[in-house]
């Protein structure tokens, strides 16, 4: 995690309220989370302050004010769209930030969703992939060919080879990299890992963190099924979602490696939930078998 560009505490975040938002600002106001480019703290019961913790996160969060109440409308499970808008304020604060409703429940990475949920975070998906406008978000991190990663999850794999179920692993990239890139450029969230998924008693209750939304290949946020749900849900996902290409399922595989193998480093380096998140996911791509690209459709049953 990038160290902070600027240090947000209560007193901060109140003198914006008042600035901004004065019917707000006397409020109760509790930190909440510290993430990688946002800092969150609740206000009052019904709402929450997100603020960019450095530069870089502040245009993440202008795509937020821009796209989420157009994605919003059209997608069954919630997303923070802003009731609220703040702008920068000055010498106080330079950079955007936001007001959003408070969404009951935990991060899926301490309270993993039912697997039943599985066929609605299919239907999510399949609301959200539809073909990106012309002025959609591009993120030259996520949204890149799989092939890109390449050079990355050879040197990941090498890293993990006494931590992962090599053979398959390696199988499912080959596979992966084989297959035919999809021709079609959809809206995706693209960082759909468990810490971005809000679930409330078994229930899918909010996606977060959609900074990194992008067009590019649906794949991405197929490769979520393995982070956060077990291979016997998965048929429910695939039936939900609708037909997928035999080429996107193999490239979805793929992007799970990537995820999968990314986490697992961040746990060896000290971030003990994404460890956890990252085993799971590769072993269960290690139960999975391959399905080959060519022109049948996978529809899971």
């Amino acid at each position: 995690m990038p160290a902070a560009e600027i240090d947000i505490d209560e007193v901060l975040v109140r003198a914006l309220l008042q600035a901004q938002h004065p019917d707000l600002a006397e409020l109760r106001l509790t930190l909440t989370a510290i993430g990688w480019d946002n800092v969150t703290y609740r206000l009052g019961d019904q709402l929450a302050v997100r603020l960019p913790r450095i530069r870089a996160g502040s245009e993440l969060l202008r795509r937020e004010h821009r796209w989420l109440p157009v994605l919003a409308g059209r997608l069954p499970i919630r997303v923070p769209v802003p009731v609220r808008l703040g702008e920068p304020e000055g010498e106080m604060f330079p950079w955007p930030w936001s007001v959003v409703a408070w969404i009951p429940g935990r991060s899926a990475e301490h309270a993993p969703p039912d697997p039943a949920q599985a066929a609605t975070f299919g239907r999510f998906l399949a609301a959200l992939h539809r073909p990106a406008p012309d002025d959609f978000p591009r993120n030259d991190w996520r949204g890149i060919p799989l092939a890109d990663a390449a050079e990355r999850v050879d040197q990941l794999l090498h890293d993990a080879a006494d931590e992962v179920p090599v053979a398959a692993i390696r199988e499912h990239w080959r596979v992966a990299l084989a297959a035919r890139p999809d021709p079609l450029t959809t809206c995706v969230h693209a960082d759909l890992h468990p810490k971005n998924l809000v679930v409330d008693d078994g229930r899918l209750a909010a996606v977060l963190d959609w900074g990194d939304m992008t067009a590019g290949d649906p794949a991405i946020d197929l490769a979520a099924a393995w982070m956060l749900f077990p291979v016997r849900a998965h048929a429910d996902l695939w039936a939900s979602y609708g037909a997928i290409p035999a080429s996107t399922m193999d490239r979805a595989k793929g992007w799970a490696v990537f995820f999968g193998l990314t986490l697992l480093q961040a746990g060896l380096a000290g971030d003990r939930p994404f460890e956890a998140i990252g085993r799971a996911t590769l072993a269960r791509l290690g139960t999975a078998g391959t399905v080959r690209s060519g022109p049948e459709r996978h529809r899971g049953r």
